[in-house]
């Protein structure tokens, strides 16, 4: 098997944790584009974005989208990956305001799952109407998995026109409710899909470092960030993302696998 370099995806700040979790996330535009900017440097490639308001609450606002856009853009060039998940609760049209944006990528997820103590809702007429969308706007979507079924729906969308080869997964896993985080798990996910596709695989909290290491050693990709992590090592909050990023990227050179730029990520998902 031909092993790319790595792409590394930071997930800066999620729609759930907040500062009471950990002081350091940043909120703000200005917040996100600086820590956006330190992840570049530690070797992420992508930045996969989510954005608050003026309470510091997920929200899905174009103008917000916009704001932390121009000012990432200002610092650095990675890949945008804007988040069509948004916060468990949000309406279709109200998740997919940033993909109007039209940003580099966006997220697809394929199905819908117990979160917690939530259903994050995504029955076939919502994925439908989001792969169109981001079709319209040419966003290449990353098609997130919490379980496996997802892969099979992210299929039928390739058979029915909606997806193009080569699709880019991420095999979110760890959320109570969804597919456990064993790397038994991971193999079967990785079987699942074809063989011309990219993935990465995004482990919650305490799953991310061995999850993220065995992706290295396989061939795919790995997300790090507070989104899915908190912390450094048990009981220690990290300092930042790019804390995160960083450890990942000498886990990778470790492991003789060089980190992608941003622009050798475009080439590995065809988006250059």
């Amino acid at each position: 098997m031909s092993i790319d370099k790595l792409i590394i995806t930071a997930a800066l700040s999620g729609a759930e944790v907040s500062r009471e979790d950990n002081p350091n996330l940043p909120v703000t535009p200005a917040e996100i584009a600086e820590e956006a900017y330190r992840c570049c440097q530690a070797g992420a490639s992508i930045i996969h974005l989510h954005v608050r308001d003026e309470d510091e609450a997920a929200t899905q606002s174009g103008d917000i989208f916009k704001e932390t856009i121009d000012k990432i853009k200002g610092k650095c060039d990675p890949i945008i990956q804007v988040s069509t998940g948004g916060a468990v609760g949000m309406k279709p049209e109200e998740r997919l305001q940033p993909v109007h944006l039209k940003p580099e990528m966006a997220t697809l997820t394929t199905g819908s799952v117990n979160f917690g103590d939530d259903v994050f809702l995504n029955p076939l007429a919502y994925i439908e109407d989001f792969a169109k969308v981001m079709q319209k706007h040419g966003v290449k979507p990353e098609v997130e998995v919490f379980d496996v079924g997802m892969v099979n729906n992210a299929l039928q969308l390739l058979k029915k026109g909606l997806l193009t080869e080569p699709l880019h997964f991420d095999f979110v896993m760890g959320v109570p409710g969804a597919i456990p985080a064993t790397i038994k798990n991971l193999l079967h996910l990785v079987d699942a899909i074809p063989s011309s596709s990219t993935w990465s695989v995004a482990g919650i909290g305490r799953h991310e470092l061995p999850l993220g290491t065995a992706a290295i050693i396989m061939g795919g990709h790995a997300r790090v960030g507070f989104e899915d992590n908190i912390y450094f090592e048990k009981g220690v909050l990290a300092e930042s993302n790019a804390q995160l990023v960083e450890r990942i990227a000498k886990v990778a050179q470790i492991h003789n696998r060089p980190v992608a730029s941003p622009d050798q990520a475009r080439q590995i998902l065809s988006l250059a």
